[in-house]
């Protein structure tokens, strides 16, 4: 662990994130890939591999502020490295009963304001503590652009923002996002292209989200909306 914290700093100071952020990251880092070798977290076996996803959580700072929502969270990508770059609380969403005690672990460790859920982002979006609670929801590599808009809006309160980090999209998948937005309250307002195939696709909530939504768990992801 001292090994890839160190090699944590001095690549985040590399790619330009300042110092006392860099080792805020690091310490997370270093934290999320020595739990990773007993509980599959996330796909990088090192620093080196783990560095490219905390720098593109990082591309989504600039637009976070006050609360956040991150869905569906696993080892708590990108939710956790916006939480230490805006210092804005955040509420982590993630059924599994391992990874969510990790992600509880690495809040106190990182002294991150926040809390986690420990279930479905159905039922999740569905409690009165949570529901229309939030300025900003995430979340990353979940299922098509339809399903992860339901599993997000609701969150949202007026004026709020989902945040989808997207690769390649098909046209069909885009129309289906754009169809299903506002049947969740809420309307595609930007399509931001970045390095690659990256993109993120941001989501305003408009209205107050129908109580039908969202639907029992699993049928958001095996019927996506206008899909």
């Amino acid at each position: 662990m001292p090994g890839e914290y160190d090699e944590l700093v001095a690549a985040l100071c590399a790619a330009g994130v300042a110092g006392e952020l860099a080792e805020r990251l690091a310490t997370y880092g270093a934290l999320l890939l020595e739990a990773s070798r007993k509980v599959n977290l996330t796909g990088a076996k090192d620093a080196a591999a783990l560095l490219p996803h905390l720098l593109d959580a990082l591309t989504l700072a600039g637009d976070v502020c006050e609360s956040l929502v991150d869905v569906g969270s696993g080892g708590g990508l990108p939710g956790i490295p916006l939480a230490l770059a805006t210092g804005t609380r955040v509420l982590l969403v993630e059924p599994t009963a391992k990874k969510a005690a990790f992600l509880d672990r690495a809040l106190k460790a990182c002294g991150i304001i926040g809390e986690v859920a420990a279930e479905r982002a159905e039922v999740a979006g569905r409690d009165v503590r949570f529901r229309e609670q939030f300025a900003f929801a995430t979340a990353r590599a979940v299922s098509t652009a339809p399903t992860v808009a339901e599993l997000t809006v609701p969150f949202l309160r007026i004026g709020g923002r989902a945040l989808l980090q997207r690769a390649v999209m098909e046209s069909r998948e885009r129309q289906a996002l754009e169809d299903a937005a506002p049947m969740l309250g809420g309307e595609l307002t930007e399509e931001r292209v970045l390095e690659g195939d990256r993109r993120v696709l941001i989501l305003e909530k408009r209205r107050p989200t129908e109580q039908r939504f969202p639907r029992r768990n699993g049928v958001p992801e095996k019927r996506p909306l206008c899909l």
